[in-house]
Parts: C-alpha cells; sequence; structure tokens
C-alpha cells in the first residue's frame, strides 16, 4: 500500500512538473487583449477566451507594456521630451534576422512616410517622427535593411479589437531584432482606425519590430506606441479583415485566412 501511494505521488509530481512546462512554454507565446466590460477595458492574459497583442524583441512573451516612458530608454527612469535627440536601443534575445542596433542620434526632424507593399496591396503610412522619435527611427533603420521584405502578418483579430499584426520574419509572433527600446507617445493614446502602433513583450520599455495596424476604432489601454497614420490602403487591410483569420488563437484571433506577405517597406524622407 506504501508503495503504491509512493506511486501516486510520483505521478503527481511529474504531472505537476508537465503542466509546469506547459505555463512556461505558454509564457514565450502570451498574448493580451483588452476587452470592454461595463466601460472599463480588462485585460486578460493567456488561457483564457480569445487573446491580444503583440510580439516579442526577440524570443521572449509578447503581451502590453503599461509604460508612459516617452524616451526610448530601457530603464524608463525619465521622460524626455519629444523629439527626442537620444535613443537607447539594448541587445535583447536572438535576431530573427541579422541587423544592426539602431544609431543613437535619429534626425529629429525628419519626416517619413512609409509604403508596405503586400500581396494584397499598398498601404501607405504617415510616420510620426515628432512625437515617437527613436520607435520611427528603429522602423525605418529596418525597413532600410529590407528586415520586414518577404514576411508573413501573424496575426488578426477581427472581435472587439481589430487589427492586423505583422513585423516578424519568423511569422510565429515570438520573434524581433535582437534589441528593444522603449516605449513613447503614451499620454492619452488612443486606438481609432488607421493607427499605426508598437507591440511590446509586456514588460515596460520592451518594444522590438513587431507592429499592428488598426483598420477599425479599438479600446485599448495606453500600452501600445503609436507611431503611424495609415493615407492609404486602409481598405486593403478591410477586406484581410473581412475574410476573417483561422481562429487558432480562439474565435475572431489567430492567422489571416488570406495569407498577407510584406513584399517590401519603403521609406520616404520629406
Amino acid at each position: 500500500m506504501a508503495g503504491k501511494r509512493e506511486r501516486q505521488r510520483q505521478l503527481a509530481r511529474e504531472r505537476h512538473l508537465r503542466q509546469a512546462a506547459r505555463r512556461a512554454e505558454r509564457a514565450r507565446k502570451t498574448r493580451i487583449r483588452a476587452l470592454a466590460a461595463g466601460g472599463v477595458c480588462v485585460l486578460l492574459a493567456i488561457g483564457v477566451g480569445t487573446y491580444f497583442l503583440v510580439g516579442t524583441s526577440g524570443g521572449k512573451s509578447a503581451a502590453a507594456s503599461s509604460s508612459p516612458t516617452a524616451s526610448a530608454t530601457s530603464t524608463g527612469a525619465a521622460t524626455v521630451a519629444e523629439p527626442a535627440h537620444h535613443c537607447t536601443y539594448t541587445k535583447s534575445g536572438t535576431a530573427a534576422r541579422k541587423v544592426s542596433l539602431p544609431p543613437s542620434a535619429p534626425p529629429f526632424t525628419a519626416s517619413y512616410q512609409a509604403t508596405i507593399t503586400t500581396n494584397r496591396g499598398t498601404i501607405d503610412i504617415n510616420l510620426l517622427n515628432s512625437k515617437a522619435t527613436c520607435t520611427v527611427n528603429s522602423f525605418v533603420h529596418l525597413a532600410e535593411q529590407d528586415y520586414f521584405n518577404n514576411t508573413k502578418c501573424h496575426r488578426l483579430t477581427t472581435e472587439s479589437i481589430y487589427v492586423l499584426q505583422c513585423g516578424d520574419p519568423t511569422g510565429t509572433g515570438t520573434g524581433g531584432p535582437g534589441y528593444e527600446f522603449g516605449s513613447e507617445n503614451l499620454k492619452g493614446a488612443t486606438y481609432p482606425a488607421g493607427t499605426v502602433a508598437m507591440a511590446n513583450t509586456g514588460q515596460p520599455n520592451s518594444n522590438g519590430s513587431q507592429f499592428f495596424l488598426v483598420y477599425k476604432n479599438t479600446p485599448l489601454p495606453a500600452s501600445y506606441t503609436p507611431f503611424g497614420t495609415i493615407t492609404q490602403g486602409l481598405p486593403v487591410i478591410d477586406a484581410i479583415a473581412k475574410a476573417g483569420s483561422d481562429n487558432s488563437n480562439g474565435s475572431g484571433d489567430g492567422h489571416p485566412k488570406e495569407n498577407v506577405v510584406i513584399d517590401t517597406v519603403t521609406i520616404k524622407q520629406t
């Protein structure tokens, strides 16, 4: 009898270890979504219903940062007025594609327009360099190194949250550029249709390369750096959304049913 009880305890320990391993694996891909509950935004972690957002700076979990820090520092110790004159990019994780760190001295007086050419159509974006200087500096740097070329937009949400998420060369939602940087432009941030904002790992100042395109007004907490506005091409994303997702993350949340591939991202400085 004692041997049987010991065997049961051993099996229980092994079951606990397997469950812990599964939780750890899920944590690597954690996504957080915002739900409207009685007019209040509630954040739900992975494991409940449909999940939201975001990416990683390189093999880390995906979630939402709530840091309001304006400068792209890794510590979040200070808020610097925009446009930022200095940016800090900290190596983190393994790069999905080999790229260098962006320059620490951004061209803060420049104006930029980005054109995302996809197999579904073209999307033009006005980059908000005066409001999210270090974020734009990173995005421009990655685009100029062809980091986004021939990559899939790996996530589409069509219920409560209305976004198409891109920027991960691995197409898994866990890839990033091998560095991270701070959040910007969060004070009073909202996410109407046409917003382009950063995904992050859920920790303060943990932006990488993943971003999302909002195609319908979306109630999110001010946790995701808005760094661009879509000027043309919103109907392209509407059509992708109309085709729906495969619901691989839950109802209305998964890979786009229509394969979406970014062919190129080109930058025009004006």
